[in-house]
């Protein structure tokens, strides 16, 4: 028989499903991509331990994941019925890239780090889904040789949404990206019309390391750093 679950010490996906719908998850589609993907296969060796938690882990290039529930509602909050094409700002190690390739028809994401990149495409190819794309790029600028694409979501801060993302976007088009400077952000729900972004809800106050590039974020020293 097996053991009962402990919600203090998550072991597999289904515990973190347990995980997620205690914090409120209900979208029934998001809960069936995180039991198809094993967070464990996206996380550093050394914290295999902590993969069912939902906690954020410190990843290489002085990066974090984000948090399984706030990828989530995130996610969540981007609609997809199986039919987009979604861009990804923030790759990592692939782990919401993976979620977002069971929700959506494409995704091409961009990652700042070639060493991350490469880890994400390996990591992804692992769990069968080689075919999204991982670019090496400036995320600010998004990819425009794919575009348009029909949802947007940015794992990293900045105050101002990055023009580019906006004009990469289809009418009706869906984006989400915490806003703020980095440390202390609302993440924020919008879509665009007429041209434009209008924000549709705050999802929930988060802490993301801010987004670099040539519409991000700038350093004291006047570089860029992710």
């Amino acid at each position: 028989m097996p053991a009962p679950y402990s919600p203090g010490r998550p072991r597999s996906p289904e515990d973190l499903i347990r995980v997620l719908q205690a914090e409120g998850i209900r979208d029934r589609r998001v809960l069936a991509a995180f039991r198809k993907v094993p967070r464990a296969r996206f996380v550093p060796p050394a914290a295999t331990g902590q993969a069912y938690l939902d906690e954020p882990i410190r990843i290489p290039q002085g990066q974090v994941t984000t948090q399984p529930s706030l990828i989530a509602t995130m996610v969540a909050a981007l609609g997809l019925t199986g039919s987009e094409r979604v861009l990804e700002v923030g790759t990592g190690l692939g782990f919401q890239t993976a979620i977002l390739a069971r929700l959506a028809r494409e995704v091409v994401s961009v990652e700042r780090f070639p060493a991350l990149a490469a880890q994400a495409r390996a990591n992804l190819a692992a769990v069968g889904l080689d075919r999204v794309r991982v670019v090496v790029g400036d995320g600010t600028l998004g990819v425009p040789e794919h575009a348009p694409y029909q949802a947007i979501v940015v794992a990293a801060a900045s105050p101002r949404i990055p023009p580019p993302l906006v004009d990469q976007l289809t009418p009706g088009g869906r984006l989400v990206h915490p806003v703020g400077p980095g440390g202390r952000e609302q993440v924020t729900a919008f879509h665009k019309e007429a041209g434009r972004l209008v924000a549709d809800a705050w999802l929930t106050p988060a802490y993301f390391v801010p987004l670099v590039g040539a519409h991000g974020i700038r350093s004291r020293e006047g570089r860029n750093e992710r």
